[in-house]
């Protein structure tokens, strides 16, 4: 082959990685827990596993364990490696006494035990390496680990004849490995693989191993990344003056490897296994992944090879055009598939997730107090930006579609720059400079309620005392009388939300609207959901038109879009089963509007959700306002995680990351114009520097004053309650634009002002 067919051959290797894997290259913040380094095989290239030693311990305790793994917790670290010899019980008298004195049969049997204590007690995400399993075995374990590993190594079985590297190693033979590998698959186990060059195998064997991963994953879709790792030659093995393989037959490999394997599977080269210098080419050849990486513990299957300085690591990556992002032990697609990981592990891989499925940010939480920290999203321009991405933003058609919208919100470094100026500049031509807001008070009246939401800490049953407060049930005078103190505190709107008693019927909405307009006749009722106009009508048995005329004649000025949370069917059958469907939403909201009623809307993402979730959203809501042009405005509502019980029952993220979270408000900007002009900022999700960040990135509203905002302080908010006039000019001011009171309807009451 020339040079320049192997440059070819790269590039298409590099085009095949970027078309699935993007921008970014990831690597998995790892301590390394050697369990026991006995092992019943005798590897001619090893110095891992060594022969038991006259008072030395063949296993770590489980306290030992644990203090590596709370190292690395503290550290940052998200995996923890367990590597171990295979069985060294049916070789070594002294590991079978040992692992009797502890009171176990197997070393199987005590490694569920310790990857369950640093599951239970540190976070970390147990991968587990303890070579060949049977399938009881990997049911067992799959309860104490997201993911598990073996290396292939090769195909070819005459590596095991005498001479050869595998002699004497009977669990190398690949006939087991293969069949654990597509056992792995069957069990739905994201699982690492790879091969290892250069000890004695030809290129077809290589080429063949790589087929029958390929084969395999083909299969059951399971095979989460391959490892393409070089022979090191080590003293004290027999294998010690075998020649290593050299750079340009990992670069050869890597791309062998990137061209036969599936794009969705990962393709890695350990970076201690090689000079610095010699990074780059392996990204050239088009690995995406750096495989773990510890900053607490060495490599212990090649403790000669220090791991490079994660600054370094960092600069050869940025330096071809790619970002450096943590990820977990499990890959992205696992973490987002319910199906792949078992239900008592999926509940700490979803509290360390984004919504990528990489690595949550956990400085920010939506209505977490405030943290002081910098946000900051530009990387150096070194960092290449998609091209899909560049024209999804550019936009030349006109009107983004679903998967435009996705691939917006997917944006990251200098991505995520770009985003956030174009959804300033077009909230400039938009809107001005001038930052709105509404002088309201919140009404929850009830906060009972027969749905059974997972999302919601604010809602409970007649006899719920487990959550924030007592059941309570306002009565209309006491509803009357918030109201004539929100007006003479200066509000011009009362919002009215709560929960869905189980004695409501559709009078009972009608009741609290005249009981208002008694009290007050000129406050503006901003009230009921999508989810209360249709049980109210369904209770009176009429239609939700005829409910909705006869609450405007009482006096009804508009709705609240809410009970909208994601209008993505999959999602809602996650978070709300019991809930209307997006159809159903839909229906209510034009019918409003038809009658002149028109309608705030909202998103709460960051759950169990994703970004094509997300972007489904935005255009259900952008096609009802191209038909009916009744919505007034859009707000993104970040998922408070702390206080719900979808995330108290280890079935959703821990809310949306800042990232996430500016990044909706600025591609919500984009997706929905000229549709949807005013994109509102949630002050009480976002805390007081959240709502400044998101009035650069889009939006122009900072919404209500509220007055005893309740729901989202019941799921844990330590925001709410009121944030007044001046305060809000305050905020607007610290984003240097100018402030002015509106009514609900966006009129103007006062004129633009700066604090």
């Amino acid at each position: 082959m020339t040079k320049q067919e192997a440059l070819g051959l790269a590039r298409r290797a590099g085009d095949k990685r970027d078309s699935y894997w993007g921008n970014v290259i990831t690597y998995s913040p790892k301590v390394f827990i050697p369990l026991t380094k006995l092992c019943r095989d005798v590897c001619h290239y090893c110095t891992f596993a060594r022969p038991p030693v006259q008072g030395r311990k063949a296993f770590m305790t489980v306290e030992e364990v644990l203090e590596v793994a709370r190292a690395g917790a503290e550290a940052g670290c998200k995996e923890a490696l367990f590597t171990l010899g295979d069985k060294p019980e049916l070789r070594y008298a002294v590991a079978r006494d040992e692992l009797a004195s502890m009171g176990y049969a197997s070393t199987l049997e005590y490694l569920e035990v310790a990857a369950r204590a640093v599951l239970d007690e540190t976070g970390l995400l147990p991968h587990l390496n303890p070579g060949i399993l049977t399938a009881s075995d990997m049911a067992r374990l799959r309860d104490v680990a997201p993911s598990m590993g073996l290396m292939l190594e090769s195909t070819s079985r005459r590596l095991l004849d005498k001479g050869q590297a595998h002699h004497g190693s009977p669990d190398k033979d690949p006939v087991s490995r293969l069949r654990m590998l597509d056992e792995a698959g069957r069990q739905r186990i994201p699982f690492t693989t790879g091969l290892l060059i250069g000890i004695g195998e030809t290129w077809q064997e290589r080429a063949d191993t790589l087929q029958a991963i390929e084969d395999s994953h083909a299969k059951w879709g399971h095979v989460q990344e391959v490892i393409v790792q070089n022979f090191s030659a080590k003293p004290d093995t027999l294998m010690r003056d075998h020649p290593e393989p050299t750079f340009d037959d990992m670069f050869a490999t890597i791309v062998l490897a990137r061209l036969i394997l599936s794009p969705d599977i990962s393709v890695q080269a350990p970076p201690n296994l090689a000079d610095e210098h010699q990074l780059g080419g392996y990204i050239d050849a088009g690995i995406n992944d750096w495989g773990g990486v510890s900053t607490v513990t060495i490599d212990h299957v090649n403790p000669e090879a220090p791991w490079p300085e994660l600054p370094i690591l960092r600069q050869v990556t940025e330096s071809k055009g790619f970002m450096l992002v943590p990820r977990l032990t499990v890959y992205p697609r696992y973490v987002m598939d319910a199906t792949w990981i078992a239900r008592k592990v999926r509940s700490k891989v979803l509290a360390q997730a984004d919504t990528a499925g990489l690595v949550h940010d956990a400085d920010w939480f939506a209505g977490a107090a405030e943290t002081g920290r910098a946000f900051t999203v530009a990387m150096p321009s070194s960092v290449k930006s998609r091209p899909g991405f560049l024209d999804a933003l550019e936009n030349p058609t006109g009107e983004l579609t679903e998967d435009d919208i996705t691939l917006l919100l997917s944006a990251r470094g200098q991505e995520t720059v770009q985003l956030v100026e174009a959804a300033d500049r077009l909230r400039r031509e938009v809107n001005g400079d001038t930052v709105t807001f509404v002088v309201n008070r919140n009404i929850n009246y009830t906060n009972m309620c027969y749905f059974k939401c997972g999302f919601c800490a604010f809602s409970k049953g007649p006899k719920s005392l487990n959550l924030r407060g007592d059941p309570y049930l306002l009565d209309f005078d006491e509803i009357a009388q918030r109201t004539i103190d929100a007006e003479s505190k200066g509000a011009t709107e009362v919002c009215l939300q709560g929960g869905i008693h189980p004695s409501f019927t559709g009078d009972f909405y009608l009741d609290v609207v005249r009981s208002i307009k008694r009290a007050v006749p000129s406050i503006h009722i901003h009230a009921f959901s999508p989810l209360e106009i249709w049980q109210g009508a369904e209770t009176k048995g009429v239609t939700i038109k005829d409910f909705l005329w006869e609450l405007k004649d009482e006096g009804l000025s508009t709705l609240p879009g809410t009970a909208a949370e994601i209008l993505d069917d999959e999602v809602r059958a996650i978070i709300c089963p019991d809930k209307i469907t997006t159809q159903q939403w839909s229906h209510v909201a034009e019918t409003a509007h038809g009658l002149g009623l028109r309608m705030t809307t909202t998103m709460m993402f960051g759950h169990a959700d994703s970004f094509r979730s997300w972007a489904r959203h935005l255009v259900v809501l952008r096609n009802i306002q191209k038909r009916t042009g009744g919505f007034t405005e859009f707000v993104p509502l970040p998922f408070v995680h702390m206080g719900a019980p979808i995330y108290l029952g280890g079935k959703s993220r821990k809310g949306p990351t800042l990232h996430e979270t500016i990044k909706v408000h600025a591609v919500s900007r984009l997706a929905l114009h000229p549709w949807i002009k005013n994109i509102q900022t949630s002050w009480v999700k976002m805390g007081e520097s959240g709502a400044r960040l998101a009035l650069e990135a889009g939006a122009n509203d900072l919404g209500g004053t509220l007055m005893n905002e309740s729901i989202s302080r019941a799921a844990g908010a330590s925001h709410g309650q009121e944030l007044g006039p001046s305060s809000m000019r305050r905020l607007a001011a610290q984003a240097n634009r100018p402030c002015a009171q509106r009514t609900t309807l966006y009129e103007l009451i006062e004129p633009s002002v700066i604090a």
